[in-house]
């Protein structure tokens, strides 16, 4: 198969290479892949619990609304945890 590259993209996948974090243009290819995959797992996920989701932001609603906050770190770190936890779930 052959793809044609915008120039914009071959410049980003050099640039990645040429820093030295991928061997070569496939890994960055790959690594692409993957996100794009990952993103696209997670957004049929959001739609399966679209109502268990609204449901939990109207509850971290109210609760900022009665002052009841976390700080910032210790949520990016529960929320670490879980996506964590749910990708060890599904493979």
């Amino acid at each position: 198969m052959t793809i044609d590259l915008k120039p914009e993209q071959q410049r980003v996948i050099d640039l990645a290479v040429k820093s030295g974090a991928y061997p070569g243009s496939g890994e960055v290819l790959d690594q692409a892949f993957a996100i794009i995959r990952e993103q696209l797992d997670l957004g049929e996920w959001m739609l399966d619990e679209r109502e268990t989701l609204a449901a939990h932001i109207n509850t971290g609603f109210a609760q900022a609304e009665r002052g009841e906050l976390i700080d910032g770190d210790a949520a990016v770190a529960m929320l670490r945890k879980r996506r964590a936890e749910r990708l060890n779930q599904h493979g």
